[in-house]
């Protein structure tokens, strides 16, 4: 299943904190609904992510405190196609 959105990354608040990007509520309510039987340990899904011209294996995880989806970003992706936390960015994931 192919799903494409837009969202703005952030980073988590813990020093050196790993970077994400929220996946719309609605799609993430989509997702759950379709592939929640498919859920790993903590709601894990794996994924194959798209950002601008790279692409990586991956997974986006459920977060219970949002109730979406965190799509994580490797430093190499976020380094590569220049992501920070100030600007929106179009994603797709194949699950």
């Amino acid at each position: 299943m192919r799903y494409a959105f837009s969202a703005r990354p952030w980073q988590h608040a813990a020093p050196g904190g790993w970077y994400f990007v929220s996946l719309p509520r609605d799609l993430a309510g989509e997702i759950r609904q379709f592939l929640k039987a498919e859920e790993q340990g903590w709601g894990r899904l794996p994924a194959t992510a798209k950002v601008g011209q790279s692409e990586w294996e991956t997974a986006i995880w459920f977060d219970t405190k949002q109730e979406t989806y965190l799509l994580p970003l490797k430093a190499v992706i976020r380094k590569k196609e220049h992501i920070g936390t100030e600007q929106t960015m179009d994603f797709v994931i194949w699950l």
